[in-house]
């Protein structure tokens, strides 16, 4: 495998250098999705079993203790619960268009990667083939041994470029897949929560 980057010419380590910033970004984003994990629909139904209970202080204190997107959603909407039901809904619009933000923050960078790196392998395809015609140009010989070093250059990145970009958009769909899940669980959540709000006297 590493004679075959070798091999791969100079075009090789450009495309490495983007599937390492590629996979740098899935991973922050892997990190940071999975953190907030920590609370989910559970700890929603925990909120709005406290809200009924207790009320609205102790359910405040729950949603600052816990992490993520859900305990973000019901602390904002928390912080309105004396205004009545539209004032929390105003305030779960808000906090959920910043929670979505957050959520897709550097997907844009790995669909560059994910677009950048085939294009780097067919530009070493071409700069291989033009190799190819200037190693016949200077040996006035088509034979497969003149043209062979171009054309395996040429390959190479292709092949290298391409295995870049399809590891890339498999990781990539599997944080769309986490993010498409957190929110299916943002919308159950705050539903909940809408439910067992204090109505505005």
């Amino acid at each position: 495998m590493v004679q075959l980057f070798v091999d791969g010419g100079g075009f090789m380590w450009p495309i490495l250098f983007i599937f390492i910033i590629g996979f740098v970004f899935v991973g922050e984003r892997l990190y940071h999705l999975v953190k907030g994990l920590a609370s989910d629909e559970e700890f929603a139904i925990n909120v709005s079993n406290t809200l009924d209970k207790s009320g609205v202080d102790p359910a405040k204190k729950l949603c600052s203790e816990g992490v993520g997107p859900v305990a973000n959603l019901c602390g904002a909407a928390l912080e309105k619960a004396n205004d009545g039901q539209e004032a929390m809904e105003k305030a779960l619009d808000q906090s959920g268009a910043i929670e979505m933000a957050s959520m897709e923050k550097n997907m844009t960078w790995i669909s560059l990667c994910i677009a950048t790196a085939p294009m780097l392998g067919f530009l070493g395809t071409v700069w291989g083939m033009i190799q190819a015609f200037n190693d016949i140009k200077m040996a006035n010989d088509i034979s497969p041994a003149v043209v062979a070093g171009g054309i395996s250059v040429a390959l190479l990145t292709t092949a290298f470029g391409l295995v870049v970009a399809v590891v890339l958009q498999i990781l990539q769909n599997a944080v769309m897949y986490i993010i498409d899940n957190q929110i299916v669980v943002l919308q159950k959540s705050t539903t909940m929560l809408l439910n067992s709000a204090p109505k505005k006297k």
